[in-house]
């Protein structure tokens, strides 16, 4: 409708036009003409107008759409930014209450504590939490016993009694029955004035001690001022009561703190406090009330400003954040509020969007608009053109008759001269009108090697009969007969001397001047020489140079072939993938030309082993390719494939050694469900990386779930090389006990992954992932010293010196730098070696004997302890086993599984445990899960155990808890000493 609506327009303007020329005078025609074009550019089209408001539009609506994703993002961000903030300040409230429960255990284990102990006990504290004020007992005075406990504390702090605070001042305690006075205070410097003070008229303590009776646990106090503090800051103490046997409260601990600091202290440790884009305020109460307030980063009261885009672009979108914390007993609120920034500083996206979509509609509707006028100005020019034209044409009739008297001899001249030009090959021929040779000149039987009488008076297709037996030489033959130039004909011939020869000619046919055809004249020249080098490198583009082979590029060609064979027949096609296993064994052991040998081998036996139809295609490297197809009776079987690894299998003599190759194959089949053309070699390929991983000398097929496998690693291997930088690992420790006293004497750390998105990932998703891509050895490191630093840190704080024991991978062990990196770790955590036990597996030695015991025995220079994980599992040779420095030997889990049920098993576990006696090794066992198994192994003298049936591998906190509690095994799961003899024999 447009364009007929423009049409009419424009019509109706051209008569308007030729009305006015008739109007006015010839001299003023050409100032209408320009009057009426200035006239018609100044218009709008609709379709300009349309244009520049759906591009105004379009470029809106993805300014709105991609400034709401901006916001989610932000929204994401500001989410995780704030779950960290709180979660700070819970860790550090958090180990307020840790530390007040840990020197609570100092009195609840029922002996007298002295001050030099609680000291002792407190300063390592002090030093590690700065927050903390001071620790305080409190004792539980009665009014008789006043004067003997002032006299004492006088002892410590002359002229101290036991005072209060009666308007604002220290004065002493008004007499009454009991008191609950400040009995032992670290530090003492700086917190004098609470020496000796009744904390029992603070009805804050009052109320929190209640709790902590009626609750069994620590409880803390709402804020109040110190008595030690001339300016008031908000503090709190967390409290617990301390019981004599008889369940009678004779006082309580408490942990003064100060709230304002351990909130700051918090959130510096987790480098939070220099984000000035996070407003953050942290009450010691349910509600946000001012008295509370411990802490916050607002620099006045005034109302935060507001995002008006936001509330725009994107209503609801979150910008604060409010946790409330249980602070043993107490709710405290924290509230998280993101400021707003300016809009161009978090979309930079959209408003590129918004800016580029109004620029691309402004030149959109600026070349419509253009397109328009130029519409316009060339019908003006039409009709002024057409005018100019009817004037021409009257002298072009004159000039006609005049041309076409010349024009009868310039086409014979013309043609005499193309021919000419384009005759410029080796020699010249003639045919006449029946297609038979009547000249050749120029040297043609020295050229071509053919004499002149073998082709005269015959056609081409006559002394070349080949040339009728293709589609291009019928093609010519039809195009000769119906009388039409050709050109660049190839075709092929034997010459005199029974050698091929190839040949190109062009031809054109003659005609008289009555237009009847008289033959062809054309030339010819000899390209054998080009022939035969566009053969060789037809052949090098598609073959391997190595081996003779088709290579990637005739196998795409092959593949495309067979299946297209396969869609037409119904029979299926089967590709191959062949990779040689321990290839790279071969080129670092005996070198580079002994590897080209193997390959050539290795390709010579495919091609025997299999049929002349089916391809076998180098790929690349050590990896080849075979496609199969099935022909009538011939079935694809299993068979064909194990014919070829046995084909490949056999020995291969490289110089003076024999060598024994075998392979891995992956194969998948065309058609089948969810597979392309396209994805064959790729699906055969992830078929052999399961054959490889099956322990290689295999063959597989195909299956989807192979693809979702091969999904998996990539998705876990991408994942893996961030989360060491990202503190995604955390380690967890499970308990080694002693069979004789029971008790916990170790702990072995085992790693876990805990990744934001795929929650806790177990260790054998990702640990076979990191030995292959070689992260395993930064992510050993990393648990060789958190493990040791976590263990001094138990020792540190009290707890009894254990062994931890850390696995030691395969990489590592070969590692140069293995010696001086423990000794690293060893010095930088300060814990003595003999605490540290390295787990090796039997593998990771036996390849090569004698370097790896001059390894072992440089590792127990160190002091470290050494065991052999998974024993019983691996090829070792018990010959080599008294050469190793080894101190233990660890049962594996397989065997201790079916102990009580399967005679076999038995008979190891008691040949392990006498074998590793008999050698002055200790034995643990690992996987006990069952008290049958716990007592089978009691009974045979089996020296440490570990497993599901006293605990499973638990966080530090929890194995922490562990020892505090001293946990372990029963009396009647122990080895009573008169049966240890026996167990031994």
């Amino acid at each position: 409708m447009r364009g007929a609506h423009r049409t009419e327009v424009f019509a109706e303007t051209g008569r308007c036009m030729t009305h006015s020329r008739a109007l006015v005078p010839p001299g003023k025609e050409i100032f209408l003409e320009q009057y009426m074009v200035r006239r018609l550019s100044f218009s709008l089209t609709r379709a300009t107008v349309l244009t520049l408001g759906a591009g105004l539009a379009a470029s809106c609506a993805l300014f709105a759409g991609v400034s709401h994703l901006e916001y989610d993002n932000l929204a994401l961000s500001f989410s995780q930014r704030a779950d960290q903030r709180v979660a700070s300040v819970r860790q550090g409230l958090h180990d307020a209450v840790e530390v007040l429960t840990v020197t609570n255990q100092l009195f609840a284990l029922g002996a007298p504590v002295t001050r030099a102990q609680f000291h002792d006990f407190t300063s390592p504290l002090l030093a590690r939490h700065p927050f903390i004020k001071a620790f305080n007992y409190h004792r539980v005075v009665d009014d008789a016993e006043r004067a003997a406990v002032e006299a004492e504390l006088q002892r410590i702090l002359p002229d101290t009694v036991i005072s209060e605070v009666r308007d604002s001042l220290r004065v002493p305690a008004e007499r009454r029955a009991r008191y609950n006075v400040v009995y032992y205070l670290e530090p003492l410097r700086g917190n004098e004035s609470a020496f000796g003070f009744d904390s029992g008229i603070r009805p804050q303590i009052n109320q929190a001690l209640a709790r902590a009776l009626a609750d069994g646990r620590a409880a803390a106090t709402a804020l109040f001022p110190l008595v030690q503090d001339p300016q008031p800051q908000p503090s709190f103490q967390v409290v617990m009561p301390v019981l004599d046997r008889n369940g009678k409260l004779i006082g309580d601990t408490a942990v003064v703190v100060r709230a304002r600091e351990l909130v700051k202290n918090a959130l510096a440790s987790a480098n939070l406090l220099r984000d000035e884009q996070i407003v953050m305020s942290v009450y010691a109460s349910a509600q946000p009330e001012p008295a509370n307030l411990v802490f916050s980063n607002r620099e006045s009261d005034a109302l935060l400003p507001q995002d008006s885009m936001a509330s725009l672009l994107a209503p609801g979108h979150p910008t604060s954040l409010v946790r409330t914390l249980d602070v043993a007993g107490r709710p405290w609120l924290v509230e998280v509020t993101a400021l707003p920034r300016p809009f161009a500083a978090d979309h930079l996206a959209s408003l590129s969007i918004l800016a580029g979509g109004i620029l691309l509609s402004l030149l959109t509707a600026a070349w419509v608009q253009a397109s328009g006028e130029r519409t316009r100005r060339v019908q003006q020019l039409v009709r002024k053109r057409t005018a100019d034209l009817k004037r021409t044409n009257r002298r072009l009739v004159d000039d006609m008759v005049a041309r076409e008297r010349t024009e009868k001899a310039l086409q014979q001249s013309e043609q005499r001269f193309r021919q000419l030009v384009s005759m410029s090959s080796d020699w010249y021929w003639e045919q006449d009108r029946d297609f038979r040779f009547t000249m050749i000149t120029g040297g043609f039987a020295e050229k071509s090697g053919v004499t002149v009488d073998r082709v005269l008076g015959k056609a081409r297709w006559e002394y070349v009969e080949s040339i009728g037996e293709s589609d291009a030489g019928r093609a010519h033959i039809a195009q000769v007969k119906g009388h039409e130039a050709f050109s660049n004909f190839e075709y092929q011939l034997s010459d005199d001397n029974g050698d091929t020869r190839w040949f190109l000619v062009s031809g054109q046919p003659v005609v008289d001047e009555r237009g009847i055809f008289n033959g062809y004249r054309g030339t010819g020249s000899d390209i054998t020489a080009r022939k035969l080098t566009e053969q060789r490198v037809h052949h090098v583009a598609q073959h391997d140079v190595l081996t003779g082979l088709p290579n990637r590029s005739l196998l795409q060609d092959r593949l495309g072939q067979a299946v297209a064979y396969a869609s037409r027949s119904g029979n299926p096609v089967w590709v191959m993938l062949i990779d040689l296993d321990r290839f790279k064994f071969v080129n670092d052991s005996m070198g580079h030309k002994a590897g080209d040998v193997l390959l050539m081998t290795v390709a010579a036996r495919l091609r025997s082993s299999l049929r002349d139809l089916d391809t076998v295609a180098r790929l690349s490297g050590d990896e080849f390719v075979v496609i199969l197809s099935e022909h009538g009776e011939q079935v694809l079987s299993p068979e064909i494939v194990q014919r070829v690894m046995d084909a490949v299998a056999q020995p291969v003599m490289l110089g003076t050694k024999e060598f024994f190759v075998t392979c891995s194959i992956g194969v998948s089949v065309f058609p089948s469900e969810g597979t392309s053309t396209d994805e064959l070699i790729e699906h055969a390929d992830i078929a052999m990386y399961r054959a490889k991983k099956l322990g290689r000398n295999n063959f597989q097929f195909y299956t989807p779930a192979m693809n979702e496998e091969s999904l998996e690693r990539v998705r876990i291997e991408s994942a893996l090389r961030n989360a060491l930088e990202r503190d995604e690992f955390v380690l967890y420790y499970q308990p080694q006990l002693d069979m004789k006293t029971g008790k916990i004497c170790g702990m072995e750390a085992l790693i876990r992954w805990q990744h934001p998105e795929l929650g806790m990932v177990p260790p054998g998703r990702f640990v076979s992932i990191a030995e292959e891509t070689g992260l395993i050895v930064p992510i050993g490191a990393w648990v060789m010293r958190t493990a040791c630093a976590q263990n001094k840190a138990w020792q540190d704080a009290g707890f009894e010196k254990l062994r931890v024991a850390v696995n030691l991978s395969a990489r590592q062990f070969s590692a140069p730098d293995l010696i001086e990196g423990l000794e690293a770790v060893l010095l930088d955590t300060g814990l003595e070696a003999k605490y540290l036990e390295i787990e090796l597996t039997e593998s990771l030695f036996m390849s090569d004997i004698t370097p790896a015991v001059e390894l072992l025995h440089r590792m127990k220079a160190l002091g470290v302890n050494l065991s052999i994980d998974d024993f019983g599992t691996g090829y070792s040779s018990l010959s080599y086993l008294s050469r190793f420095p080894i101190d233990v030997l660890k049962i594996d889990r397989s065997f201790v599984a079916d102990i009580t049920r399967d005679a076999n098993d038995e008979a190891i576990v008691t040949s392990i445990i006498a074998l590793a006696h008999n050698l002055k090794l200790a034995v643990i066992a690992e996987g006990v899960e069952t008290g049958e198994q716990l007592d089978y192994l009691r009974r045979h003298g089996c020296d440490e155990m570990q497993g599901y049936y006293f605990s499973r591998p638990v966080p530090a906190l929890e194995f922490e808890q562990l020892l505090v509690e001293g946990r372990g095994l029963g009396p009647g799961e122990i080895i009573a000493p008169a049966a240890e003899p026996e167990a031994v024999a």
